[in-house]
């Protein structure tokens, strides 16, 4: 057992220096990290937004994205600043990240920009309480890759986003949004003088985390959180199931979910399928999902496994870095490449109790699998 001290509204604001609820920094591993990461969707999956927000104290830096997904296309704003001298201050340049109320108001903005032709401001309204979920920590051989406390929120957003100059209000889309802290893997450019860390080729990872908003045919709502990984290769098998049913009051844990679930063979986004989930009781569910659209923000233009030669926490130097892009068609195979696979996908879950929900699924899928069309030559991450 290595419990998590209990979650209070000071562990909404970026005051976390050890992988636990309130203390101090006490290491000098440059990979420390605290994040947010966040994404508002229509529920018809015609557009989405996308928000991450990271600080990272022994590198002294903070980075942000903030962007929007159109169908295939995705346009992208970065910023990167110096943390030194505002350490409170969460915002770079056009992107801002506002707590309204301690864990259940959430303003994420961003400005009308030199770089892109977008802008948004959306609030962020709690549906559902703050969850925290199992502490991650990663071991490989004798190096710690991550020791990170996490908790996730499934909301709602009203507000408005702006593209070509042309603005729209929306209200009632999707919203959810993550909050992390501690020592994190993929953190600045790769070390050259280091044992590589990556998977070796020839081993399968299979990977969902998807936090869904459900509401039952009278109209009240719970959620959903889905969360496994699966590494596989000859003579080995490893499995690791986190997440529950989510209530106002009360919380219901899986003790296994079980995938059926098919993806894209040429950039490996989901499709659909199924999962069998068992709570601890004993209870299962069966839940169809399914990909409203090919809406989704790809995190990699957040700098997720890198981008562009850009990494998590890079040192930009002292003046304010802006940039960004506007990809027309993010399913292509290189731009796939390009990407990275895991992205906030917008999908629509219907659960075998009657209740329908939409959320966000981020999905990894490496490896071969001749049953779903996926060699191991068309692999990566």
């Amino acid at each position: 057992m290595n419990p998590i001290g209990p979650l209070g509204p000071a562990d909404e604001g970026f005051n976390h220096q050890i992988a636990d609820t309130v203390a101090t920094v006490a290491t000098s591993d440059l990979a420390w990290t605290e994040k947010v990461c966040a994404m508002a969707c229509a529920p018809d999956g015609s557009r989405q937004l996308g928000f991450g927000l990271g600080q990272y104290k022994n590198r002294n830096v903070l980075d942000a994205y903030a962007g929007i997904s159109q169908g295939v296309e995705q346009i992208t704003v970065r910023g990167s600043r110096t943390l030194a001298p505002e350490p409170e201050l969460t915002s770079i340049g056009p992107i801002h990240y506002e707590i309204i109320e301690p864990l259940r108001k959430i303003r994420f903005r961003l400005d009308e920009n030199d770089c892109q032709p977008i802008a948004f401001d959306w609030l962020f309204e709690a549906a559902l309480p703050a969850q925290l979920e199992d502490r991650t920590h990663m071991r490989r051989g004798y190096r710690v890759m991550s020791d990170l406390v996490r908790y996730h929120q499934i909301g709602t957003a009203s507000g408005w986003v702006s593209v070509d100059g042309v603005r729209t209000s929306f209200d009632d889309w999707i919203s959810t949004r993550d909050h992390s802290w501690g020592v994190r893997y993929d953190v600045g450019a790769p070390l050259t003088d280091v044992e590589s860390m990556d998977l070796p080729p020839e081993v399968s990872f299979r990977m969902i985390w998807a936090p869904i908003l459900m509401t039952r045919p009278d109209g009240s709502r719970y959620g959903l959180h889905l969360h496994y990984q699966i590494i596989q290769m000859d003579g080995y098998f490893s499995k690791t199931v986190m997440g529950g049913v989510e209530h106002d009051t009360w919380f219901e844990k899986w003790k296994d979910l079980v995938p059926d679930l098919t993806f894209d063979p040429v950039n490996r986004r989901l499709r659909g399928g199924e999962i069998l989930a068992t709570t601890e009781d004993g209870k299962e569910r069966v839940l169809t999902l399914e990909a409203v659209s090919d809406t989704g923000f790809h995190l990699g233009a957040g700098l997720y496994f890198g981008f562009d030669g850009q990494h998590h926490g890079s040192w930009r130097g002292p003046q304010q870095h802006i940039d960004g892009e506007r990809i027309p068609d993010c399913s292509t195979y290189e731009a796939a490449r390009r990407l990275h696979q895991i992205r906030d996908t917008v999908i629509r879950v219907t659960d075998s109790s009657g209740a329908i929900g939409y959320g966000n699924c981020q999905p990894i899928i490496t490896g071969g699998d001749e049953s779903l069309g996926l060699t191991k030559e068309s692999s990566f991450m």
